[in-house]
């Protein structure tokens, strides 16, 4: 059953295996004209000239998938996307951050790629909201804007000659992220949607899913606009901060934090895509089963999230049809 590390007895392990089935099924009648296994003949007009991509090649005059995943066509480019992969950055995504370095006019990231990302000094905003060139006091200040071990928030701006990510961080939404906790899932879980930055207004609590499989829960933050923080002088800016920081996170909070990150990884251990509504159907599922935070990541609430998983995808299926 996909490897699934939950230790389950007889019965739990047929149902869940029988709501797997049922969610493959369906899964298998809506792409079974795109799914490729390696060596599969990928159809193809042949009076239209295409381009083979990644993931396929030609052999006796067929093109062939030599990786198992889905078809995709972008005009004349044809190429297989597998369905489990490493984290392969573009340019815009959202991604979350630690930083392990704070060097010359920049700092650096590890976000599950195979190199470091880069954050220049000059691809955010100051503190003081204000836009101008970078000066040596700046370049010295830097340890008051972000340290070692901190989590962040930015955008991929482009790649560099050494196969390196530069990040910019240069909105409000952007930035360092506290009071909250990070989850580490399969990148290949987070698709890419139009948002990944999410306030859950019943909880007080924001949730962000970053494309490279950090996923943070932390407690709301109302972003300021920019022309706000241009008005803000030097001695009114730092007040504010220590006391945003210095205020004390009500226990609710942190109890739905905690509920929705358990969620989050129980989502994750089935294997299932974190959209919004998967999120908080798995979060209502678990409170109207009055569950304790801790008795969700039991092997029973893992059952239930796949159960009622496979109802919801074939209810909206037979809507469809």
């Amino acid at each position: 059953m996909r490897g699934i590390e939950v230790s389950l007895n007889q019965t739990q392990k047929i149902r869940l295996q029988r709501a797997l089935q049922q969610l493959e099924s369906l899964y298998s009648k809506a792409n079974s004209n795109t799914s490729v296994t390696v060596a599969d003949t990928i159809p193809i007009s042949y009076e239209d000239t295409i381009l083979k991509g990644h993931g396929t090649s030609e052999r006796d005059g067929d093109v062939v998938a030599t990786l198992c995943g889905v078809v995709e066509r972008v005009n004349k480019l044809v190429y297989v996307r597998t369905l489990r992969a490493r984290y392969k950055p573009e340019i815009g995504d959202i991604i979350v951050g630690r930083v392990v370095e704070v060097a010359q006019k920049r700092w650096k990231l590890e976000i599950n790629f195979s190199q470091d990302a880069v954050l220049m000094l000059s691809s955010m905003n100051l503190p003081d909201g204000i836009q101008r060139r970078r000066t040596a006091v700046d370049e010295l200040n830097m340890r008051t804007i972000f340290v070692e071990n901190d989590v962040v928030c930015a955008e991929v701006r482009n790649f560099q000659n050494d196969g390196s990510l530069q990040l910019q961080a240069r909105s409000q939404k952007y930035g360092k992220l506290e009071k909250g906790q990070l989850l580490t899932i399969p990148p290949y879980l987070v698709k890419r949607q139009k948002h990944h930055f999410h306030h859950l207004e019943q909880y007080g609590v924001d949730l962000i899913l970053g494309c490279n499989g950090f996923v943070w829960v932390g407690e709301h933050f109302e972003a300021r606009d920019s022309i706000v923080e241009d008005q803000l002088n030097d001695t009114e800016q730092p007040s504010t901060k220590s006391n945003m920081t210095s205020k004390d996170m009500p226990l609710e909070t942190r109890r739905s934090i905690c509920r929705i990150a358990n969620a989050i990884r129980v989502l994750s251990t089935l294997g299932f895509n974190l959209t919004l509504e998967v999120i908080q159907e798995t979060i209502n599922l678990s409170s109207t089963l009055n569950l304790g935070i801790d008795e969700m990541l039991g092997s029973e609430f893992h059952v239930l999230v796949a159960e009622r998983e496979a109802e919801r995808r074939t209810s909206m299926t037979k809507r469809k049809g």
